[in-house]
């Protein structure tokens, strides 16, 4: 039987490539996105949930609107879509900006939340059971044209692959460090070129093979 993943994130589940202008809106095409990639190396039927700005804590994000909350997001994801078999999470990155003021351990936090709603017995049944990949998305550096909106995100983010990590090991669900394998462009310190996306995706569709 075919299975079906749910890759739930931001812009770069999204496929938003690297921002020369802001305020232009641009995505990769669907063969070059990572969540097609995984999916074609996989065989899987694919719902692709990536929403640019999205954040992993419940915050209300004074530029981009309230529905930038991943943990409502999370929630309307799973009771909009089933049943599904696989679920990835690629977010933390958003958590970053300057105008939050978090720590990774709140960062992580907000992580947390989201495998409370993913794990919990409500979504589980729902769907039949699924399995959960947590990935860690990889460092941001603060350059081009957002680079004031990510001060001092590029420490934030170095921290959070550990944190991640043992999250990933307390709830019991998979882990991969994006930052292993992956790193951001250079032309906005945030998204990913082209190249890039063709890795990831081999990569996720190996951890979700493991799951």
């Amino acid at each position: 039987m075919t299975r079906t993943i749910l890759t739930f994130g931001d812009s770069n589940t999204h496929g938003t490539p690297p921002i020369v202008t802001r305020g232009v809106y641009a995505r990769h095409d669907a063969t070059t996105r990572w969540p097609r990639v995984m999916a074609a190396e996989l065989g899987c039927e694919l719902i692709e949930e990536g929403l640019p700005g999205r954040t992993a804590c419940p915050l209300t994000d004074p530029e981009m609107g309230a529905h930038m909350n991943g943990q409502l997001g999370l929630r309307i994801a799973l009771e909009s879509h089933g049943p599904i078999d696989g679920l990835t999470i690629m977010l933390g990155t958003n958590d970053c900006k300057a105008h939050f003021g978090l720590t990774p351990e709140g960062i992580t936090a907000g992580i947390a939340g989201l495998l409370a709603i993913a794990c919990g017995e409500p979504m589980q049944t729902r769907h039949g059971g699924f399995k959960v990949l947590l990935i860690c998305p990889p460092p941001v550096l603060e350059q081009g044209p957002i680079a004031q909106v990510f001060f001092g995100g590029a420490t934030k983010s170095l921290a959070l692959p550990p944190l991640y990590a043992s999250l990933a090991r307390t709830w019991n669900v998979g882990f991969l460090d994006a930052g292993q394998h992956i790193a951001v462009s250079p032309q906005d310190g945030v998204h990913y070129n082209a190249a890039t996306h063709q890795t990831l995706g081999l990569e996720v569709a190996k951890a979700v093979a493991r799951l």
